[in-house]
């Protein structure tokens, strides 16, 4: 095993060819960008490794970041795609970092889209209880 700062070395990760990084996150916004430390504004969890993670995959040659939530929380009273972070919500990965989101709807692509596309492709996948509250 090696310590943590030779694995989430961003050099280390970013040498390796087509490293997938998978994490989790609270909630993403329109945008993209991507909390997975704050709920209404209070902290709840660390970064940990995820912005390491997610700059390596992609400075990786091939590389993907992918963010694997469920659309909801709360039972199913709250989506987790929302139109903005809420306040005092922390950015834990910018929006220029985000590439695949993933709910049980689907996966939104966000590399390389502007933002109205993004949210476009972010309401897609939200659960369908949530999709005309965020339009």
């Amino acid at each position: 095993m090696d310590p943590i700062y030779e694995l989430n070395r961003l050099e280390n990760i970013a040498r390796e060819p087509s490293f997938v990084a998978i994490n989790s996150a609270l909630e993403v916004d329109l945008t993209g960008q991507i909390n997975a430390e704050t709920i209404d504004g209070v902290l709840v969890a660390g970064s940990g490794g995820l912005l390491d993670f997610a700059m390596g995959a992609s400075f990786s040659p091939g590389g993907r970041f992918i963010v694997a939530m469920p659309s909801t929380a709360k039972r199913g009273e709250r989506s987790r795609i929302v139109p903005r972070l809420a306040e005092g919500g922390a950015v834990t990965v910018p929006r220029s970092l985000a590439h695949y989101i993933v709910t049980e709807y689907g996966i939104a692509d966000l590399r390389g889209c502007p933002l109205r596309e993004r949210a476009r492709r972010l309401i897609e996948i939200a659960h369908p209880k949530f999709r005309d509250e965020l339009k």
